[in-house]
């Protein structure tokens, strides 16, 4: 077993009693354990949150020198952080180390952005300023899927913004957050980061806890109905980022041998654990069994595999319960007519491992369409006309993103902006930046993150008005 990574709170090491296993996905067996954060604790690193905003608030350019420093950790760290977050959530080495360079990205790019206070007068009767101002403490809430990059999409603004945070990684997968703790202590000022870990009740206990101001939530729908719930009574700000089932429209100029390749690592990047992943493909009914036997040849090629082996392109679903539901999702297809033309089955052998799976004849009213997936499985489904594929695509309560493929970019362009969604790509998906505002539409979200419209979100308005009479 690995040796257990303390939680940091306060600037430093805090162990626990209780502990809870952490599961390699690979084997299926734990391999490590996390602390069990205790109430006291977390009632602590609430304090000391607080306790630091009083400070951290108020100089702004020494929080942006800090944050390039954090960056500059991160980087040095990538060797140390990457295995554990490869062990932990299954995804390939490569992967993780990309993850982990992610991180600096974030805090650098929030490190020289350049924000400015807003003048509305200026003359000899008035001036009238507008100033972001930070909230205070943040909690924040990441899901398994992407534990370091969606921490870095809250830390960079929260804490450029002048904001202190206490983090909780998701009990599937909170080493390397807590490794990433230990990297930026000797950093940050004492109590500026706290980063602790647990299994339920410690979400809920932070969402209603009476000292936060925002609550920056990623996961699902379900869960952040509870955390809107939760953080409703003491009028908390909340950002949150939930579900997708992001459709990608093929249009009748496409070529299907052209796109396949991208199209199908849109969907299945992070073995298909991705909010904004392709989540379900309309293609013409002209081009349709080009589409599929497209898809398939690029699916039949994926290599499959344990993410320490240099070789593995798609690695183990992260967890039980969500191989168990890909595998139901395909099942359920399946008995209801449609065809799994490559994949649709476990892989024999240990851990949480599922075939890459191309679905055909699956139609809508089927859960693996109507549904989030969030694994290795993709349904193509015909349409006569570009307004019925449109009508299809925004027919959900999801609206995270979505993409237009075609040769004429230009007709592409205009369909994508009939797409009810977040974001709308064209001829690409998972496009992200850290300039780029990402937020969804309807269930996949409330407000935004990223860029300095994320920036914004973690402040308030506060108006400055002085008169010169």
């Amino acid at each position: 077993m690995a040796d257990q990574i303390p939680m940091t709170i306060g600037g430093g090491d805090v162990a626990t009693s209780g502990a809870f296993d952490v599961v390699d996905p690979a084997t299926g067996l734990p391999f490590g354990s996390a602390p069990e954060c205790t109430e006291a604790q977390l009632d602590e690193a609430m304090r000391t949150a607080q306790d630091a905003y009083r400070t951290w608030r108020k100089d702004e350019d020494a929080r942006r020198e800090i944050l390039r420093a954090s960056a500059d950790a991160v980087l040095a760290a990538t060797d140390d952080i990457a295995p554990l977050l490869t062990q932990e959530q299954g995804k390939p080495l490569a992967d993780a180390q990309m993850e982990v360079r992610s991180v600096a990205l974030w805090l650098r790019y929030f490190a020289n952005l350049e924000v400015a206070d807003e003048v509305l007068a200026d003359d000899e009767n008035v001036h009238i300023r507008v100033e972001r101002r930070p909230l205070g403490v943040v909690a924040a809430i990441t899901p398994w899927n992407f534990p370091l990059s969606l921490a870095a999409w809250k830390i960079a603004p929260a804490l450029r913004a002048g904001n202190t945070m206490v983090l909780k990684p998701s009990p599937y997968t909170p080493l390397a957050t807590l490794k990433l703790g230990q990297v930026l202590a000797p950093i940050l000022p004492a109590g500026v980061l706290n980063v602790v870990s647990g299994s339920d009740p410690l979400g809920a206990n932070m969402t209603s806890h009476p000292v936060p101001r925002k609550i920056s939530f990623t996961g699902s729908v379900g869960t952040g109905k509870y955390v809107a719930a939760a953080a409703a009574p003491d009028l908390k700000r909340i950002t949150l980022e939930l579900g997708g089932n992001d459709p990608a429209i093929l249009l009748d100029d496409v070529d299907p041998q052209a796109v396949a390749e991208k199209l199908f690592w849109s969907a299945f990047r992070n073995n298909g654990q991705v909010c904004s992943a392709v989540k379900r493909v309309y293609a013409p009914e002209s081009k349709y069994d080009e589409v599929v036997e497209a898809l398939a040849a690029v699916a039949r090629s994926a290599k499959v595999g344990a993410g320490i082996d240099p070789a593995t392109q798609l690695g183990p679903l992260n967890n039980r319960p969500q191989r168990d539901r890909v595998e139901n999702l395909v099942q359920d297809a399946v008995s209801r007519g449609a065809q799994a033309v490559t994949g649709g089955a476990r892989v024999d052998g240990p851990g949480y491992f599922y075939q890459p799976t191309i679905l055909r004849g699956a139609t809508d009213g089927m859960a693996v369409v109507d549904e989030e997936q969030f694994g290795p499985v993709l349904p193509v489904l015909p349409y006569s006309s570009v307004a019925d594929a449109l009508e299809r695509a925004n027919g959900t309560n999801f609206g995270l993103s979505g993409s237009v493929w075609g040769a004429d970019a230009d007709r592409a362009e205009a369909v994508a902006e009939e797409l009810d969604c977040g974001t709308a790509w064209v001829n690409t998906h998972l496009a992200l930046r850290p300039d780029q505002p990402f937020g969804g539409a309807k269930w996949s979200g409330v407000g935004v993150e990223n860029g300095h419209w994320g920036l914004s979100s973690f402040t308030e308005t506060k108006v400055l008005h002085r008169s010169r009479r």
